[in-house]
């Protein structure tokens, strides 16, 4: 026997509706980007925003799925007897100001030995805030145009 035409339609609706149910949802918000993104391990902007922000130093580790950027000694060439080593901290895979953690270690070349200097906490405050500014613009650049 030959289907019906109701039959027909109603085999081919069951069944698109079927396999839209095995589909994961793959469609880009079209308001502000999650502020969880976490494929990775940790908050992808963030994660983003710190390798921009240290790209200045040689990487000695960067670990996305611990969330930690270790940088190598950096000089600037300004300032040739004094260098910086960073360690950056994503805690947590939501975008919040706490979810970043710069760790600063400083020393200044003395008689021709590198020794131990303070780091100012302005300094590792403003690094902080660079990486939210910076991991913001990259959410808001994600953000489908209107």
């Amino acid at each position: 026997m030959r289907p019906t035409l109701a039959r027909t339609a109603l085999l081919i609706a069951s069944t698109g509706l079927s396999l839209g149910a095995c589909q994961s949802n793959n469609v880009a918000p079209v308001g502000m980007a999650p502020a969880v993104t976490n494929q990775i391990g940790v908050n992808t902007y963030l994660w983003r925003a710190a390798i921009d922000t240290v790209s200045f130093a040689p990487l000695l580790t960067a670990d996305s799925a611990g969330g930690v950027i270790v940088t190598d000694w950096y000089s600037s060439p300004n300032a040739p007897g004094e260098r910086v080593k960073l360690t950056v901290s994503i805690l947590d895979a939501q975008l919040r100001a706490d979810a970043v953690r710069v760790n600063a270690v400083r020393e200044v070349n003395q008689a021709g030995s590198w020794v131990s200097a303070p780091v100012s906490a302005a300094t590792v405050q403003k690094l902080e805030d660079i990486i939210l500014v910076r991991a913001r613009d990259i959410r808001r650049a994600t953000v489908a145009p209107s």
